[in-house]
């Protein structure tokens, strides 16, 4: 049974490797210039640096989207030995850029730019437009800079980031203060032998422009100017930068390795005491059971042992449960495919967007999971309607997905901002549920039904009527304080990690520490399920049965408390505002939180199920 279960996993493994991408595996050899080859700037998106998820497209904003009047072409080429012909292929070349789906999941919203740049060729200053602008557009800078928006751009995939003005003399009263606008950027480009592997952009402050008074039409010069510098970085290595400090991002984001040497040793002491007190505790048990004779069994039972026609008495709501841990299965299966195959570079960790889209693939590709397992111990149950199960299997995760998803899409549509998924994109996940997910999840609930074994193979006999549970219990012996200490103490052993993961995940920095992530994962399931092994074994002790669903959400409190956290960090560890930015913040986390749940509180009640089995099956019990 074990070994048809590592072979099912491991072709399932193949079969994932096999529909990804085949470009994916090998590092792209990238683009190789000639001097004076055209290099394209692409811009993406503005926004409030504090709030990640407000973005709009860089074009919302009235920047430059041509180059210079003719006369200015000609001065320029006849400046820089440039033909009016080579400028005008140069803006001609600079199309719409087709985005992936990861990109457009994350906001990105690429279009070109009338920036021109050749390979090599340094740029003193060059003109890129003169406009005059009017009450309107000069609002909507003063705003923008109010709001401290920032600028997103690429070059060859590597991304560069500015704000657009400042607002001066910040500490004196607001009437006081002046709002400055940068009209110039200045590129700084890193190139190895033939190829691009750094860029930066910063502004100048000498030629910023005062729009403080914004009643009044101001004619203002964009301009820029380009640097090019030797590097000694390969071409495979270019992403390294964005993992380091950057000035642009704050330090505080940096991961702190001792911290998570801290969280892992505290995992690991934890696991281990609890460990030897319940193997301690069970020996007794097991001593005085066992020394027992026929004649005094019935007098002497006491404690979990008498419960033992009680205990595999199959929980309430069976298909739901059944349900439940299918789809913490398939999350689990998934999580660990997905930083498997992040260490082994299979997904690009510093690509745009990549992480989110393999979640969605995977997630895809790993339904037949859920339908297995779920329809294999609702088998052993005894249910019959199979059809509801799996459709139940295929919905609890992705019905609440899909109502906080559409809210959120919603809201942002409303607001203007990228980060409402393109329709394009929209119907690519639809497809892939209606086409991959929900067929791959009846067709494991349909191999599990015809193949999985029906036995339950419970190690004592379950009784007719059921026993009556004491109520009278001590306070800390009650569900509500096992639900608490079984949330607190995983989610204290990966609090600090916790942190920089928030960090990544709604700031600017790259996280790209996925050993350790793999590493915390895992201990995070094992410490989970062990304290909820522990907890069973008291919930038994005092005589109480019904331990079904009572180990999955003892698991699955973990996820609760994530929760909770997410709302301290918003409102304490981070800058972020508005409703556009709460409520993204707050929706996605409690669809990260509720995948926690039900991830862990499956694992958890397998391990307890497996706990039960063995514990039962050691005595002598009629």
């Amino acid at each position: 049974m074990v070994a048809s279960k590592f072979f099912f996993f491991f072709a399932l493994l193949n079969t994932v490797a096999a529909l990804l991408p085949k470009k994916v595996k090998r590092v792209p050899a990238g683009r190789k210039y000639k001097k004076h080859d055209d290099v394209h700037i692409v811009v993406n998106k503005v926004g409030p640096f504090n709030n990640p998820i407000e973005t709009y497209r860089y074009y919302s904003l009235p920047f430059c989207q041509s180059h210079s009047t003719e006369d200015e072409e000609e001065e320029e080429a006849d400046a820089e030995n440039v033909s009016i012909d080579r400028v005008t292929s140069r803006r001609e070349a600079a199309i719409r850029h087709r985005q992936r789906l990861g990109e457009s999941m994350v906001g990105d919203r690429r279009e070109s730019s009338p920036y021109e740049i050749s390979f090599l060729d340094d740029v003193e200053w060059r003109l890129l437009c003169k406009v005059t602008l009017d009450q309107n557009d000069l609002k909507k800078f003063k705003e923008a800079i109010h709001n401290n928006y920032f600028f997103e751009m690429f070059v060859e995939d590597l991304a560069m980031w500015g704000y657009v003005g400042d607002v001066a003399d910040e500490d004196i009263l607001l009437d006081d203060s002046r709002t400055v606008l940068f009209p110039h950027l200045h590129f700084k480009l890193g190139y190895n032998e033939n190829q691009i592997v750094s860029a930066k952009v910063t502004t100048d402050l000498e030629r910023k422009v005062d729009i403080t008074r914004i009643d009044i039409p101001k004619t203002i010069k964009f301009s820029y100017s380009v640097e090019w510098v030797p590097e000694r970085l390969e071409w495979k290595d270019r992403m390294s930068r964005y993992s380091e400090h950057q000035s642009f991002v704050p330090q505080s984001f940096e991961i702190h390795w001792l911290s998570i040497i801290n969280s892992c040793v505290l995992v690991l002491l934890l696991t281990a005491f609890l460990l030897i007190i319940l193997l301690r505790v069970l020996k007794n048990d097991f001593a005085r059971y066992m020394d027992l004779d026929d004649e005094s069994l019935e007098e002497e039972e006491s404690g979990w042992k008498l419960i033992h026609g009680d205990v595999f008495r199959f929980p309430e709501n069976s298909d739901l449960f059944c349900a439940a841990v299918g789809t913490g299965n398939q999350l689990l299966v998934m999580t660990l495919f997905h930083i498997s195959l992040a260490l082994l570079h299979v997904i690009s960790t510093t690509r745009r967007g990549s992480i989110m889209a393999g979640v969605v693939v995977l997630y895809a590709l790993t339904s037949i999971v859920g339908g297995y397992t779920a329809m294999r111990l609702y088998k052993q149950m005894n249910g019959k309607n199979w059809v509801r199960l799996a459709i139940t299997t295929a919905l609890l995760f992705p019905g609440p997905v899909a109502t906080v998803f559409m809210v959120l899409n919603t809201l942002a549509l409303m607001h203007g901002s990228t980060s409402a998924l393109p329709f394009t994109a929209l119907l690519t996940v639809t497809c892939l549920y209606c086409f991959v997910s929900f067929p791959l999840t009846v067709v494991g609930t349909v191999l599990a039904k015809n193949y999985a074994s029906g036995d339950f193979n419970a190690p004592t006999r379950t009784k007719k009527i059921a026993r009556e549970i004491p109520t009278e219990i001590p306070w800390y012996r009650g569900r509500a304080f096992s639900v608490a200490v079984a949330g607190f103490l995983p989610f204290s052993a990966i609090y600090i990690e916790l942190h920089h993961i928030f960090a990544s995940m709604w700031g600017h920095q790259i996280y790209t520490l996925f050993g350790i992530l793999f590493l915390a994962f895992i201990l995070l399931v094992i410490v989970t399920s062990f304290i909820t092994v522990a907890l069973l074994y008291f919930q038994l002790a005092r005589e109480d049965h019904r331990w079904w669903w009572a180990t999955y959400v003892n698991g699955g409190m973990t996820g609760f408390f994530i929760f909770a956290y997410s709302f301290y960090y918003y409102f304490n560890r981070s800058e972020m505002s508005g409703a556009l930015q709460a409520s993204f913040f707050f929706g996605y986390m409690a669809v990260i939180s509720y995948a926690f749940f039900i991830m862990l509180g499956s694992a958890s009640f397998q391990f307890s199920l497996a706990f039960v089995r063995y514990i039962y099956s050691r005595i002598k019990s009629d």
